[in-house]
């Protein structure tokens, strides 16, 4: 009779611990440019643990106002380095941590816009480009370095009237995929995604590459499973990740 307690008292262990691994989630505030490796690291994430992250995507500096105004984000994935150290100092995050680092290509959904001039310079100055989208360089790091790019190839002045600016460098690609705008600063891990393929990019030698740096909030309800997230980010297999997407 015991031995059969006891093995009643196993299996109902068994059954109900993976469901309450199921149950566990955590949020993660992420910025706009990680969105598609983001979402096979976290499924990878899920597998492993039975922990779900459950994703915001939009602007960095959107981000870093609402987890300063109080949004119960756990952990804040940035574009930048600039915005988790200020969450750091303030009390507000743990030490942060580089986990990416990526670079901004010129896209757009015309293959031969590509093939018809040397260098994204001569494309952005061509007829043919009437509209280019650039991320916020308020909020949206990929923007501010899209627009160091242009300030250092002395096309700031020339292309102001050209220039179309989305909230996000996600929503910057989503212009340029829809021909909304006739090519766009992205981010390359957009260009070398399967929608990005059925379009064209040149390399911006001019832009500076993005260093992303990532951290825990204080608040987060759940540090453990927080912290467990932030490490499998340096994992090998999340690097893999990272790197077919163009980050390194």
């Amino acid at each position: 009779m015991r031995t059969r307690i006891l093995l009643l008292v196993v299996l109902f262990v068994m059954a109900v611990l993976p469901a309450a691994a199921a149950d566990k989630k955590i949020t993660a505030g992420v910025a706009a440019n990680f969105i598609m490796p983001f979402g096979e690291i976290a499924a990878l994430f899920e597998k492993e643990t039975g922990i779900k992250v459950e994703p915001v995507f939009t602007s960095s500096g959107k981000l870093y106002t609402q987890i300063v105004s109080g949004a119960p984000y756990d952990v804040f994935l940035s574009a930048d380095e600039e915005r988790p150290a200020k969450l750091f100092k303030d009390g507000l995050a743990d030490t942060p941590f580089v986990y990416a680092r990526g670079q901004i290509v010129l896209w757009s959904a015309d293959k031969a816009l590509c093939s018809g001039f040397k260098d994204w310079r001569e494309a952005v100055q061509s007829g043919s480009v009437k509209k280019i989208a650039v991320a916020n360089p308020e909020t949206a790091p990929y923007g501010a370095v899209s627009m160091i790019a242009l300030k250092a190839a002395g096309l700031e002045e020339a292309l102001k009237d050209k220039l179309v600016f989305p909230q996000n460098i996600g929503q910057a690609f989503q212009y340029a995929s829809t021909r909304a705008v006739d090519a766009g600063f992205c981010a390359l891990s957009s260009a070398v995604s399967e929608e990005g393929k059925n379009g064209c990019h040149f390399t911006v030698e001019q832009a500076p590459q993005v260093v992303q740096a990532a951290c825990v909030l204080v608040r987060s309800t759940d540090k453990k499973a927080a912290e467990r997230f932030a490490g499998f980010l340096l994992t090998p297999v999340a690097v893999d990740v990272k790197v077919k997407y163009g980050y390194k």
